[in-house]
C-alpha cells in the first residue's frame, strides 16, 4: 500500500465522524436550505454522502462503475436521514477494515483504484462536504486540522491516475468543482484547501 494511505481507515472514520457531528445539528427547517454545492440542498447533500458510503461498500462487493453512477442520486435517507447516514458510515468503515479490502482493485467511475485509494478519495470528499454542510446550516466550519493537512499534503496521490481530479486545469469538472478565485494571501491552510476544492470560504451568500 502507498505510504500516503497508511492509516486511511482511521482517517475515514475521523472524516465521517466529523460530518456526523455537523449533521446532528441540522434543524427540521434546514433540510431544504441551499448549500455551497449549487445542485444540492441540505437533504440532497446528506443523501450524496449516505449513498456514497453505500456505493463504496458496493464497489468492495464487486459492484461496477455503472452501478455506482446509476445509484448516485437514489434516495438513501428515507424518513430518518441522520440514522441512515450513521448506518452507511459505519457499514463503510467496517467493509474497508476487512482483510484484503485496501488492496482490492475496484471499478471506480474515474478509473480502477485500490481500496486504499478509493477510501482516500472518500475521506477527502467527506471532509470537504463537512464544510459544505456547516456553511449551509451556520454551524462551526472548522475542519479537523490533521485531516486538512493530510489532504493538502497528499492531494496528488489521492487523485493519481484518475480521469478527473479537483485541481487539474484540463479536467472536465464533472465530479469536482473548479478551483475558486480570489484566495487572499493570508488564507489559512483550511481556506487554501477549500479553495483548491472549488469553495470560497470568504464568500457569504
Amino acid at each position: 500500500m502507498i505510504k500516503s494511505f497508511e492509516g486511511i481507515v482511521e482517517r475515514y472514520v475521523l472524516a465521517g465522524d466529523g460530518f456526523g457531528r455537523v449533521l446532528r445539528e441540522v434543524r427540521a427547517e434546514q433540510w431544504g436550505w441551499p448549500t455551497p454545492c449549487a445542485e444540492w440542498d441540505v437533504r440532497l447533500l446528506v443523501n450524496h454522502m449516505t449513498r456514497g458510503n453505500l456505493s463504496y461498500v458496493g464497489l468492495l462487493g464487486g459492484g461496477s462503475a455503472a452501478d455506482f453512477l446509476r445509484l448516485r442520486d437514489a434516495d438513501a435517507l428515507g424518513a430518518e436521514p441522520v440514522a441512515a447516514y450513521i448506518r452507511s458510515f459505519e457499514e463503510c468503515a467496517a467493509a474497508f477494515r476487512r482483510p484484503g479490502a485496501l488492496e482490492r482493485l475496484l471499478d471506480y467511475p474515474l478509473g480502477k483504484v485500490t481500496g486504499a485509494q478509493a477510501l482516500a478519495v472518500r475521506s477527502t470528499d467527506s471532509t470537504v462536504h463537512t464544510w459544505d454542510l456547516a456553511r449551509a446550516i451556520g454551524a462551526d466550519e472548522t475542519l479537523d486540522p490533521t485531516l486538512v493537512a493530510w489532504i493538502d499534503d497528499h492531494l496528488d496521490a489521492i487523485y493519481a491516475d484518475l480521469a478527473e481530479t479537483p485541481t487539474a486545469p484540463e479536467t472536465t469538472h464533472r465530479f469536482f468543482a473548479a478551483p475558486a478565485e480570489g484566495l487572499p494571501v493570508t488564507a489559512s491552510r483550511q481556506h487554501r484547501l477549500l479553495n483548491r476544492m472549488g469553495r470560497n470560504p470568504a464568500r457569504q451568500d
